[in-house]
């Protein structure tokens, strides 16, 4: 494992909050909500009638300084919607461009062309601007191979199981078995690109605290390093899932601390509190010490 893949596991996002960008009430509120990052709307959350004039307005919501990303997720790539969308959301203060119903490497492409000789013409740091694709189909789950190395923009992807789980015509049930296999796919096809771990998908019982904070363990527990959320209550859960807690913090240095000790005369595995300690496990434990560091 590099030094660069252990740094980019560290900078893991735990939140993305999403705000209809025709809205600044709401609008308002998330910069204040505790998300890692924001993603203003330009798709689902705005009715076609509001689109082009919305445009502005999320882009003049990001100007001001924050403490989070911001992010604005554009329209599909097939709509007629998706190149004015593009156009108006590159600014200074625009931290990535979401791209929702990603299937081809192509749209990918398409899109860092068209960022790059916009950051040219705006005077914008060249690949500043990340670009994530949010995969929500059949079609988007099989090409993720191609879709997590189309482009160095490309960081992580994220999975949307609304749209997901209608394009499939399955049942979203609690125990969420019927996602397994497209979580699999993009955590491991993420893994295998060498770019950060995905996002996992929103939940759409936006009351229901409990059953969040267990589709976010779960999402953990599978290689997910945050989660999407539609309201303001959902933050505070993702992040503390996402989180190590002060117990996996302790332990983490614990074990750095023993194994450079073994290691300074000669050792390569010890026993620790019971456990088996390799430079795998201290490899998880610098990782989780660098997260734990970068959330204080």
């Amino acid at each position: 494992m590099t030094r660069n893949h252990e740094q980019r596991h560290a900078a893991g996002v735990r939140s993305y909050l999403f705000a209809p960008g025709n809205h600044p009430r709401r609008v308002q509120k998330v910069f204040q909500s505790g998300a890692d990052a924001i993603i203003l709307d330009l798709e689902d959350a705005v009715a076609v009638s509001e689109k082009i004039a919305t445009r502005s307005a999320v882009v003049a919501a990001l100007t001001p300084p924050r403490a989070c990303l911001g992010y604005i997720r554009i329209n599909s790539f097939d709509t007629e919607w998706c190149y004015g969308d593009l156009l108006a959301a590159l600014g200074a203060r625009t931290d990535g461009i979401v791209l929702p119903k990603a299937e081809t490497a192509d749209q990918l492409r398409t899109l860092d062309w068209l960022i790059t000789q916009l950051e040219r013409e705006r005077g914008l740091p060249q690949g500043g601007i990340d670009l994530m694709p949010i995969v929500e189909t059949a079609k988007g789950v099989m090409a993720l191979e191609t879709l997590c190395t189309a482009t160095p923009r490309v960081r992580r992807v994220a999975f949307g199981g609304g749209d997901y789980t209608l394009d499939l015509d399955l049942q979203w049930t609690e125990q969420e078995a019927e996602l397994a296999f497209a979580r699999g796919r993009l955590v491991h096809c993420s893994r295998a690109a060498r770019i950060e771990a995905p996002i996992d998908t929103v939940l759409l019982q936006i009351r229901d605290h409990e059953r969040f904070r267990c589709t976010a363990q779960l999402g953990r527990q599978m290689g997910f390093q945050g989660k999407l959320c539609i309201h303001p209550d959902q933050v505070p859960i993702a992040n503390q899932v996402f989180a190590p807690s002060p117990a996996e913090v302790e332990h983490a240095h614990k074990v750095i601390a023993a194994f450079e000790r073994a290691e300074a005369q000669g050792l390569a595995s010890i026993q620790l509190d019971g456990y088996f300690i390799d430079y795998a496990i201290v490899d998880r434990a610098r990782r989780v010490a660098a997260l734990a560091a970068r959330i204080v």
